[in-house]
């Protein structure tokens, strides 16, 4: 049975705010009847969706979120990698199972006051200031030592995700759009059996850590015909960062990416970079990736730990990429320690990330417009077996001026435009690149 949420009292006039009414009528139909959000804007705080529950979102209808920073208190979650408090998803699926919501109807974050925020933290000092930054602060007093990657870890402003799946099982998304997200859109983790089909994912490109969709420490995960324009990484794997992503040892794995369009984003496929616990058999085909910064994109490094195999891309097509293929294990953010960027072996542990076993089959990328590709790994920790077959990565004619193929620190610059090979074993058959020769290996 279907029951419209005007039932319970909500007002969809983008000024009345529905926070209590919408938890409570979730609550109260959950594994029973579905919640319908008819046409109309629905003005809210954080939503927690609890087990059962079945939501959907009619056209015209907008679920719109407060962007007070206060409403949000902290709830333990994983956030850049790091199990910690950060402040409460826009809309929580935490320890639920059983969910389904679905569209065509818009979750929107109402972003700009995040993001003007954080810009302004990174040029100002670093320490906690607002009372929301200091009361999750108290939570983690370990943060200073804790591992980022940029988001605002120091300052302890953990800007929430717009849908998080925490530790839930059997989860179905479909036919809405999530767009101007606070920090990261969908992010599933410690979660299984999970199906994202035909959802939309739409921020601004030069908005700060706006990730369309990052599956990490998840299994079983299905994300097909959907569509993501962000300022970040497009649809990305991750594993958890630091020492308590190794020790925790929860990988990502078994996840399909299938007939999806990545646009405007950092990397249309990403693994990384945090990769402590590994992701291995991930099957990616379908799909194109149409003015990223990169196409498929590895990212690691020294002390982020985690093994990356059993990896295939199939199928795909780019335009207008800088690079369609990266693999950086000299990936910059997160420490300035210059070991991690010797070009000198270094004692192998349990920090040290692997690569193996990465296919890419019948690839198309067009007006390349730096290079073909950059495969790098460590000299202690070469990539291995890395087969590119029947793919075609043609260049633009010149370079364009102030592009940055990867992220990477330690490397020596350079202006060659093919497949630039570090410390990798390339597999390479019946590949077309415009540019001669096709590969360059170095010492």
């Amino acid at each position: 049975m279907n029951r419209y949420i005007s039932e319970f009292g909500a007002v969809a006039d983008g000024k009345f705010l529905n926070t209590e009414i919408i938890n409570n009528a979730i609550a109260e139909t959950a594994g029973k009847d579905a919640i319908v959000f008819a046409s109309g804007v629905y003005l809210t705080g954080p939503i927690d969706v609890v087990s059962g529950s079945h939501i959907i979102f009619e056209e015209g209808a907008v679920l719109s979120f407060v962007d007070d920073f206060a409403a949000y208190p902290p709830v333990m979650t994983r956030w850049e990698g790091v199990d910690c408090y950060a402040m409460h998803p826009l809309v929580g699926i935490m320890n639920a199972d059983n969910v389904i919501i679905e569209g065509p109807g818009i979750i929107d974050g109402n972003g700009r006051k995040w993001w003007d925020y954080i810009f302004y933290r990174r040029a100002e000092q670093p320490e906690p200031v607002l009372d929301v930054e200091k009361a999750i602060a108290k939570l983690n007093p370990n943060y200073k030592n804790q591992p980022g990657g940029g988001g605002g870890r120091q300052c302890q402003f953990l800007r929430p995700p717009l849908m998080q799946i925490y530790k839930s099982n059997n989860v179905k998304l479909s036919g809405f759009t999530l767009t101007n997200s606070p920090f990261w859109t969908l992010h599933p983790v410690y979660s299984n059996h999970l199906e994202i089909d035909s959802v939309k994912v739409i921020n601004p490109y030069d908005t700060p850590n706006t990730d369309g969709i990052d599956i990490e420490s998840s299994s079983y995960v299905t994300i097909k015909n959907s569509y993501v324009d962000v300022g970040d990484d497009g649809i990305a794997m991750k594993s958890g960062s630091g020492d308590e992503g190794i020790k925790a040892g929860i990988p990502t794995s078994h996840i399909e990416m299938i007939n999806c369009t990545v646009k405007h984003a950092h990397g249309g496929f990403v693994i990384g970079s945090e990769t402590a616990a590994g992701v291995h058999d991930v099957f990616v085909k379908g799909c194109k990736f149409l003015g990223t910064d990169r196409g498929v994109r590895i990212k690691t490094r020294r002390g982020r730990g985690g093994k990356i195999h059993s990896i295939r891309v199939e199928d795909t097509y780019m335009e207008d990429v800088i690079c369609p293929v990266t693999v950086n294990m000299y990936y910059r953010w997160g420490s300035n320690d210059p070991v991690l960027y010797s070009l000198e072996k270094q004692e192998i542990n349990e920090a040290t990330p692997m690569i193996w076993d990465i296919s890419l089959k019948g690839l198309v990328a067009e007006n390349c417009r730096a290079s073909a590709g950059f495969i790098v790994g460590l000299p202690e920790a070469p990539v291995k077996n890395f087969v590119i077959e029947d793919c075609s990565f043609l260049l633009s004619e010149t370079p364009e001026d102030g592009l940055e193929i990867e992220m990477y620190n330690g490397i020596p610059e350079s202006s060659y435009r093919g497949i630039r090979v570090r410390n990798a074993e390339l597999k390479i058959s019946s590949t077309n690149v415009n540019v001669s020769p096709a590969y360059q290996i170095e010492c």
